[in-house]
């Protein structure tokens, strides 16, 4: 009789219990790696960007002569009219009397510098330039002043004599200083520029319209001939009191600089004047040579100076929230980045805007957290850089996501 052998119902449920302990650590294992594999950043791209526009000059320039015009800080908003020849400049000469001689004889702003005492020689200026119908001012023998005082009599009143004897006091005669001159006019780039004597009497003192505009400005950027030649009225002792022959000072934001007079010249003007133009001051700075008369040529200027005034403009490179990219994720997020504030530039006349943004590589992220940056380049202008944030958060899409989506964000 055969014999029926039985395993123990333990053995028999080993493999299943095995089998399903297998599956079990799968599973978990699977659940485990897909809820911890890392995302991959999210995909970035930018956004394109419409410049802001400007417009063309339109300025209002004489129909003589020549002038040239320019806002300080603004190197292409330079404008010429007229010829573009040497021109003489008559009393404008004087400036480049003042820049020379306090580069030789240097003040700082607030001091009125060493005593000048006024020679015979000196004092024969005074004849001198008369009998010539030069503009002249009192100087009574034994006078002393300062080199300031002289300096007001000098470019305020455009007394000749005082422009001699400055140049004597501080170069020893009249040759020492044209030579000294002249290579104040090198060391400076004034190649058009040509300075025979220290007064502006001399007609073969010439000089473009353009030179001029780099001669006022160079004058601005003296604080002792600024404060100067912003001056309207002083009393000098042993020249009286002394009225700015400039008759537009005050008028229209105009600051100085330097009026010229002379048969071969005409009327002449080196201006300044400063505007208060989206929240910032902005100088501008020209020359206006060849008019019949200075009630005329102060009308022209005054039109020209408003015209250029008119053609600044504060153009908005980026409003605050502007989107200049988007960051998309493999779970079908988006969030914008977005600049962080707005941002804007004062600009002379026709202007070219260009952007350049550039995303940092991110999976994640909180509302406001800074992303990139978009970097603007302007004419005339240094690049402006402003900061993306994330307009809205990119979340963790969660445990779920991860595991019936595995491995689609690695």
């Amino acid at each position: 009789m055969s014999r029926v052998v039985r395993r123990p119902r333990s053995a028999v449920r080993r493999p299943v219990t095995i089998s399903v302990v297998a599956v079990l650590v799968l599973a978990v294992g699977y659940l485990v790696a897909a809820a911890a594999v890392p995302f991959a950043p999210a995909s970035a791209s930018t956004t394109t960007y419409a410049a802001p526009t400007s417009t063309v000059p339109d300025l209002t320039f004489p129909g003589y002569g020549a002038t040239a015009v320019e806002a300080t800080d603004f190197p292409d908003s330079l404008r010429t009219s007229g010829d573009a020849k040497p021109r003489s400049i008559a009393s404008i000469s004087k400036v480049v009397t003042a820049l020379v001689v306090l580069d030789e004889k240097p003040l700082q702003p607030g001091q009125t510098g060493p005593t000048i005492t006024f020679s015979p020689g000196m004092q024969a200026l005074y004849a001198k330039y008369l009998a010539v119908n030069g503009e002249v001012a009192p100087m009574p023998a034994g006078l002393k002043l300062s080199e300031y005082q002289t300096l007001q009599v000098m470019l305020m009143k455009s007394a000749n004599n005082y422009a001699g004897s400055l140049a004597i006091w501080a170069f020893g005669s009249m040759n020492a200083y044209e030579k000294a001159a002249g290579r104040w006019l090198d060391a400076h780039g004034l190649d058009d520029t040509t300075i025979e004597e220290p007064t502006g009497l001399d007609a073969d003192n010439k000089s473009t319209a353009t030179d001029l505009v780099e001669l006022g400005q160079l004058a601005l950027a003296n604080p002792v001939v600024k404060e100067v030649v912003a001056t309207k009225k002083v009393t000098v002792p042993g020249a009286g009191e002394i009225e700015n022959s400039n008759k537009l000072l005050g008028l229209d934001g105009v600051e100085g600089i330097k009026t010229g007079t002379l048969d071969e010249a005409g009327a002449c003007l080196l201006f300044a004047a400063t505007y208060e133009r989206g929240g910032k001051d902005v100088t501008v700075v020209g020359a206006m040579l060849g008019g019949v008369d200075h009630d005329s040529l102060d009308d022209d200027v005054q039109r020209l100076l408003r015209s250029v005034a008119d053609n600044f403009q504060v153009i908005t490179l980026a409003h605050a929230g502007q989107t200049f990219g988007t960051f998309s994720t493999p779970w079908q997020d988006e969030a914008d980045a977005v600049s962080k504030s707005a941002s804007e530039v004062l600009v002379w006349g026709k202007t070219t805007v260009s952007a350049k943004a550039k995303l940092d590589r991110i999976t994640l992220g909180t509302k406001g957290e800074r992303v990139g940056r978009v970097r603007f380049t302007i004419t005339d202008h240094d690049p402006v850089t402003v900061p993306l944030v994330l307009e809205r958060p990119i979340e963790d899409p969660g445990i779920w996501w991860r595991w019936t989506n595995p491995f689609q964000g690695a």
